[in-house]
């Protein structure tokens, strides 16, 4: 009886480790974000999350020394029945209960549990685990020590696997349609999700003239004059033009008359980065508007979460149909295209099966600038690389319209 009451003692903190690996690394964001302001418990839990190695390696290290401690119980006590009843068979029969008691007790249950109430269990328990975490930290060392060791005498020639590429991803996507038997636009959303690590910021932004702001303090009848295209109210200070923070404007329309509502401040973001980058800091961040800043820190556009959602969801994402409602390229005839002066460098090069001159600009207004010279005019012409472009339409807040034609690479370049 004291070796069965030992087995279950140690049967309930093999399933209180488990449960805790489960619970800790199952946390999301926002759950780490509520334990942080929480109680002193709480708090300790996401403390402990901070080093995530060392709470992994202590819970493995407790929970090996455990099981072997049970299942060495667990002989001694199918031998003594062994011995006790004559080799009757109870022996035997007791190591497979035992190890099915620990499979059932320790590891399957408390890890469904403790993944159904992820947040309040790593509070409970956090207090104990930290003094557990501890005790480990001295033999830390030791283990990092020996399986450095070991894997230099067992897997000398062993190296990490390089990272995946994005062709790499592409194939696995084609590959998992065959297989999945995916229909087209579930095909199309995975496909969309891998190339937001391709998308830079400022091929996808709302550029600067083609979103509004105000400056504080707002007022409803602001919005009845002129709602933000974005959907959301961008705040700028009075003695400034650079935005301050945000406002969903659905949330202020909502209020009630004489109620004010809190703006969130925005995310920096690089010019450069990829929409993956900007959809991961707004997501840690817990914000819904991002600016893009250029090399000298000013504001150049913005992106938004349903900006990046847009990317996702939409069969064919398209930013000059998402900030100004029209198709971004068009086919007239052979060989001859009306392009919006929105439209990306490496959407009409893709579209065309052309290869283009190296540019540093992204759209098709930016190439124009850069080959004229000066802002685009109507009737303006211009050779670029393959292409003759001539401007059909140049309106106001860098509204453009260019007539792209695909000509004899020999033929004479220069604008007109």
């Amino acid at each position: 009886m004291p070796w069965l009451i030992a087995m279950a003692v140690l049967i309930v903190l093999s399933g209180l480790f488990s449960a805790s690996e489960a619970a800790y690394f199952y946390l999301q964001r926002q759950d780490l974000r509520f334990l942080a302001a929480g109680n002193a418990a709480q708090r300790t839990a996401a403390r402990l999350m901070q080093q995530p190695d060392r709470l992994l390696s202590a819970v493995l290290f407790w929970n090996l020394v455990i099981n072997m401690i049970y299942f060495t119980i667990s002989a001694r006590v199918g031998m003594q029945l062994e011995n006790h009843q004559d080799g009757s068979g109870w022996g035997v029969l007791f190591a497979i209960g035992s190890v099915f008691l620990v499979i059932f007790f320790s590891e399957m249950f408390p890890k469904s549990f403790a993944v159904l109430r992820s947040r309040s269990y790593a509070g409970l328990v956090a207090i104990p685990l930290a003094l557990a975490v501890k005790c480990v930290d001295p033999l830390l060392p030791l283990l990092r020590f020996t399986n450095l060791v070991l894997k230099r005498l067992f897997f000398p020639r062993m190296n990490p696997e390089p990272d995946l590429e994005i062709s790499d991803l592409e194939r696995a996507v084609e590959l998992s349609t065959q297989d999945a038997e995916l229909d087209e636009h579930e095909y199309r959303m995975l496909r969309n999700i891998v190339h937001l690590s391709q998308l830079r910021a400022d091929e996808w932004m709302r550029p600067r003239r083609q979103f509004v702001t105000f400056r504080a303090p707002v007022t409803m009848q602001d919005l009845k004059e002129q709602f933000p295209p974005s959907g959301f109210v961008l705040v700028t200070r009075r003695d400034s033009d650079e935005i301050q923070y945000s406002i969903d404007a659905d949330d202020l329309l909502d209020s009630q008359p004489g109620q004010s509502q809190m703006g969130k401040r925005l995310v920096a973001v690089p010019w450069c980065s990829s929409v993956a980058d900007v959809y991961e800091k707004l997501r840690s961040a817990d914000r819904q508007v991002a600016n893009v800043v250029n090399e000298h820190g000013e504001t150049i556009g913005i992106i938004t979460i349903d900006d990046i959602a847009d990317a996702v969801f939409v069969d064919t994402p398209s930013r000059t149909r998402r900030v100004i409602d029209e198709q971004p390229i068009r086919k007239i005839e052979h060989n001859v295209w009306h392009v919006m002066g929105l439209a990306t460098i490496r959407r009409l090069e893709k579209l065309l099966n052309a290869d283009l001159p190296e540019t540093r600009n992204v759209t098709m207004q930016g190439v124009l600038q850069e080959v004229l010279q000066a802002l685009p005019t109507q009737g303006d012409q211009c050779r670029w690389g393959p292409l003759q472009l001539e401007v059909l339409e140049a309106a106001e807040r860098g509204r453009c319209r260019v007539e792209v034609r695909i000509i004899d690479p020999r033929t004479p370049e220069g604008p007109k």
